[in-house]
């Protein structure tokens, strides 16, 4: 009775919410058994992506996106430019007055790390990655992208969202909202950060924007605890946790049932009911014991240079084989002194060498990995970088041990898996690696095509924001079908 009366009376009095929280949890805890089978349905959240996924047959269904913060420079680790070595340590016409983010026009420099045509393919690849090299056979390369800015943050918002300004949802939250989970237990989009620290801007960088709250990433670490917070301080039953949470969300569906439209409570009821679930898949899918030592060895776990993105990256697959639709990786941290991400201003073979070290080993096992499973054939495979960096140093007077500027006009990202043409290069830069010249490839472009991989119409994945139907793509946008088998 005093259940009944609390709720009639909308649990005015302290007494009466001590008296239905003491008496009414076993009817509050059947409710909840009653719910997990069946039996009876929780009122629906707001609604979702209006035109259902998939658009189309599609090959992918799911994505990994390896998002390499500060600018891998393309001339160094897939765009060959053999006349890089010719004019090493000269002026080249054309580019006096090119625009730079420091303004500096230095000479122009040869890659440090020698190019090979790898695999059955031919596909060009240096040695700055020698085992990727191994499987180049695996890789479709861009080699004509181009962005709108070289400033780092707008870059990387454009990488991710498609826009410069923040505030738009992240692609790994568009794909949350246009195709779900795949599992009830973790969520759709997981953020792996750089061991190091997190990118500039921390969590803007895996945002929902004006989307649901549910949508945005979460945030997983292979280092440490996984997660923060997602156990009590205090250990308690599991019986009188259990009913603390059932409590919980029917008084919180009350609440939001008075504040319709209220997004960022319904967020906080869902994230509740998934924090419960999981408090056990977690710490089963964060842990590699299971991994046999030979697989361990594979990703480099067993050195010190790869160890920490090597757990990433085997992280990365399990969490794609529970079921979460879109893991994003980031390789380097915040901006500032020392440097621990790919800004490579002041010396390339420092800089490039020591995060391509980081990474070569586990990006390569992943490939392997994923291949020898059998989930590369449906299974995204992506690897960014926010722009590239100048074939000229920034220094105009040295060009030994110098770095390079930013470069918004010309790089290269490579894609695998899924649907694609392996082992191909598509589109050009220059004869220098400046600029994008045959088949240029926008961000949106470049969206387009990963959403048509995963069975989405880039036009058709669409929410209303400010009496506009955004979209990924913004109103551009075309598939590069030529990457496609």
């Amino acid at each position: 009775m005093n259940m009944h009366r609390a709720a009639e009376n909308h649990l005015k009095t302290r007494r009466d919410f001590l008296s239905w929280s003491s008496a009414g949890l076993g009817g509050v805890a059947l409710t909840a058994l009653l719910m997990q089978d069946g039996q009876v349905q929780a009122a629906p959240l707001p609604p979702e992506a209006a035109d259902p996924w998939p658009h189309h047959a599609a090959p992918a269904k799911r994505a990994i996106h390896i998002c390499l913060c500060g600018g891998l420079s393309q001339v160094d680790s897939f765009d060959y430019k053999p006349v890089l070595e010719k004019y090493q340590g000269k002026k080249f016409g054309g580019i006096e007055s090119a625009d730079v983010f420091f303004g500096q026009i230095g000479l122009l420099r040869k890659s440090d790390w020698a190019f090979r045509q790898r695999g059955q393919s031919g596909l060009w690849v240096s040695d700055l990655f020698p085992h990727l090299a191994k499987v180049a056979d695996e890789l479709t390369v861009i080699k004509s992208m181009y962005a709108e800015t070289s400033n780092h943050t707008p870059a990387t918002f454009q990488q991710n969202t498609g826009f410069r300004l923040n505030g738009f949802p992240t692609t790994g939250a568009w794909l949350s909202y246009g195709m779900g989970a795949e599992t009830d237990e973790l969520p759709a989009f997981v953020v792996i950060p750089d061991a190091r620290g997190l990118p500039a801007g921390g969590s803007i960088n895996w945002s929902n924007g004006f989307l649901s709250a549910t949508h945005q990433g979460v945030v997983i670490r292979s280092k440490g605890d996984p997660i923060d917070d997602l156990f009590p301080a205090v250990k308690i039953s599991a019986t009188t946790e259990q009913a603390s949470r059932v409590l919980l969300e029917t008084l919180n569906r009350k609440h939001l049932a008075a504040r319709s439209g209220n997004d960022a409570l319904a967020a906080r009821i869902k994230s509740y009911q998934l924090a419960a679930k999981m408090q056990l898949a977690v710490p089963e899918v964060a842990s590699i014991a299971d991994e046999t030592e030979s697989m361990q060895k594979l990703y480099g776990l067993d050195q010190d240079q790869t160890h920490d993105f090597g757990r990433s990256c085997l992280l990365a697959r399990r969490l794609l084989e529970k079921g979460v639709r879109f893991v994003q990786l980031f390789s380097g941290g915040a901006f500032g002194s020392p440097r621990i991400n790919w800004d490579a201003h002041e010396n390339m073979v420092q800089n490039h060498g020591r995060e391509a070290g980081r990474i070569d080993q586990p990006l390569a096992a992943l490939l392997t990995d994923l291949r020898q499973r059998g989930m590369l054939d449906d299974t995204l495979v992506l690897f960014t970088s926010e722009f590239g960096r100048t074939p000229f140093t920034q220094s105009a007077s040295d060009v030994l041990g110098a770095g390079r500027d930013h470069n918004q006009n010309g790089f290269s990202v490579w894609l695998a898996g899924a649907g694609l043409k392996p082992g191909m290069a598509y589109g050009a830069t220059d004869e220098i690696g400046w600029k994008a010249v045959e088949k240029r490839v926008h961000w949106h472009d470049f969206h387009a095509t990963v959403l048509q991989q995963l069975g989405i119409d880039h036009t058709r994945l669409t929410a209303y924001h400010n009496g506009i139907q955004r979209r990924l793509t913004n109103v551009h946008g075309e598939v590069l079908s030529e990457i496609i088998r």
